[in-house]
């Protein structure tokens, strides 16, 4: 990511895009959108695209009408215990590789992604007008996901933009949630700066930047969490672009101290 003296980034939230259902053309909505706003267009070296989770889950129908799931015993007891839906414990109960912990009335699982997060990513806001009885599941590839817009809005402009899908997480010891990538494509998500001097010449031994977190956290500050905002446009941060994947950002088993 550039760190030129006055270095400038700026996060340009997308005109608003309509309510997101299966099948919709999200890329042709993103493209629209990218041209309705004032400034977007052109495009701009180091421009990247941040695409928000939870309109990536409903145009590819990941989605769950909690009206059709019957809760197990131990969704029940859990819900019960700790004042939830026991048919979104269900769900992400059903969706989750590895329960890491149930505890104190939080639900913390490994995705099928290799995600560790709280209720597995599963989530029950910002669902539209069935809210109350629908969740959204993680996209099931969000690398692929990530590819299929940016490939589209390639084919439209004739830019290549790199794209983000983004979510928020929770972190452990600290409150409060930013919002994290789960798919890339087109930028490398970490920057590995192990063995480059420091600015006092110190040569780094483990910095390793999360810049597609870093990336979705700055887009997060203008989409907000309410303004039904779901897609932005970052300028300036020019990241290290390539075929990376979110695999290369989720630790390896041997490498948790805390598993």
């Amino acid at each position: 990511m550039s760190t030129d003296v006055g270095a400038r980034v700026e996060v340009i939230a997308l005109a608003g895009l309509p309510e997101i259902h299966e099948g919709d053309d999200l890329e042709g909505m993103i493209g629209d959108a990218l041209e309705a706003t004032p400034g977007a267009l052109p495009t701009q070296p180091g421009d990247v695209l941040v695409v928000t989770q939870k309109v990536v889950s409903k145009g590819e129908g990941a989605v769950v009408d909690l009206r059709t799931v019957e809760p197990s015993p131990q969704a029940l007891d859990w819900a019960r215990a700790w004042d939830r839906d026991a048919r979104q414990i269900e769900v992400v109960l059903r969706e989750a590789s590895r329960i890491v912990r149930m505890e104190r009335g939080v639900l913390i699982t490994e995705t099928r992604h290799g995600f560790v997060c709280a209720n597995g990513g599963i989530d029950a806001s910002n669902v539209g007008p069935d809210s109350g009885d629908t969740v959204t599941l993680l996209p099931v590839d969000p690398d692929a996901s990530a590819a299929r817009i940016r490939d589209a809005l390639r084919a439209r402009f004739g830019t290549d933009l790199p794209v983000i899908v983004s979510d928020s997480f929770g972190r452990p010891w600290r409150w409060g949630i930013v919002d994290v990538a789960l798919g890339v494509s087109g930028i490398l998500p970490l920057e590995d700066l192990r063995g480059q001097p420091d600015a006092d010449g110190r040569v780094m031994r483990t910095t390793v930047r999360a810049v597609a977190d870093e990336l979705a956290s700055a887009a997060e500050l203008a989409l907000g969490k309410t303004a039904g905002r779901p897609v932005a446009l970052v300028r300036g941060a020019n990241p290290p672009l390539g075929e990376g994947t979110i695999r290369d950002v989720v630790m390896a088993a041997e490498n948790d101290l805390f598993r």
